[in-house]
């Protein structure tokens, strides 16, 4: 708490803001909008990497979380200010990061797979300064971001390995696969049995099960893209790119928001609606744009020339 009380006398209006936007980085709907535009448009390959390593770290943290329940910083010290506007975003336990854990995935991976100094260097301080602006906001420890990030340094590291030994043959899929489904399985059943015996609140064990349902839908959309779908993220024109990006982020929405109205808020109705929404942005919708374009493709005037 040293630290977070020294920075604390730092803060100024102007600091708060830079900080503020920095942490919106690390934010679960940035990083998966950041996956969805490198998905669907540029390289589907390097997301795969990156989203082993982001549903591996995101289902390790929650993991963590559920099992020390260390509370926030504010809650260790009821004298302690975080920064006001950042409370919105800061839920549940605070060990480890969860903002940390995915700006390191995202970052990370990206300077993992860069083949230049400065864009290597840069990638990474990104993925620094997003744990640092949640040390500067009040609303994490220094121990909570330098687990993260050690945690998240060590997925890429097994995640490279693998994809440069096992990748591409239809075993590792499977394998794969099921590891993220066994992994899922077990936090969903972990955090549900803490929650039906009194240790945890409902809202621990929802980002659990959301986490879990992400997991699950990676795992099935993983394999389905893999083995049977096969898209192309390529096309010859940007506007075409921009129009399937803006069209598969309105699904992903559509079925976050509809399925939420539907069936309401239930660990089992937020699994499901998380799940969906992962296996919509890697299976389902890949699946759509290969149709497509494939027909646009069989048009006359289409050929290529």
């Amino acid at each position: 708490m040293n630290f977070l009380w020294a920075l604390s006398e730092m803060r100024t209006p102007f600091l708060e803001k830079l900080f503020s936007f920095i942490t919106v980085l690390g934010e679960e709907l940035v990083v998966i909008a950041l996956l969805c535009a490198i998905f669907w448009c540029v390289d589907k390959e390097l997301t795969y990497r990156i989203g082993f390593v982001y549903f591996i770290a995101g289902l390790s943290v929650q993991g963590l979380k559920i099992t020390f329940r260390i509370d926030r910083p504010w809650i260790l010290d009821p004298s302690f200010q975080p920064v006001g506007n950042a409370l919105e975003t800061a839920t549940g336990y605070s060990f480890p990061s969860g903002h940390t854990q995915s700006a390191a995935s995202l970052y990370g991976t990206l300077a993992a797979q860069s083949r230049k100094g400065w864009q290597r260097a840069v990638l990474i301080l990104l993925a620094l300064l997003v744990g640092f602006s949640r040390m500067f906001l009040g609303v994490h420890t220094p121990k909570d971001v330098l687990v993260s990030l050690l945690l998240s340094a060590l997925i890429i590291l097994l995640v490279e390995w693998y994809f440069s030994k096992f990748s591409g043959s239809r075993r590792a899929d499977v394998l794969a696969s099921v590891f993220f489904l066994i992994a899922a399985a077990l936090l969903i059943a972990y955090s549900v049995s803490l929650f039906s015996s009194g240790i945890v609140d409902r809202e621990y064990a929802v980002d659990c099960c959301k986490a879990a349902g992400a997991g699950i839908g990676f795992a099935a959309g993983y394999y389905l893209e893999r083995r049977y779908i096969n898209f192309d993220p390529r096309a010859a024109r940007l506007p075409v790119q921009l129009l399937k990006y803006i069209a598969g982020l309105a699904g992903a929405l559509a079925i976050k928001s509809g399925l939420k109205l539907i069936s309401g808020e239930s660990l089992a109705a937020d699994t499901v609606r998380y799940a969906l929404v992962v296996l919509w942005i890697i299976a389902l919708y890949p699946l759509l744009i290969k149709k497509h374009m494939s027909g646009a493709k069989g048009k006359p005037g289409n050929e290529n020339t």
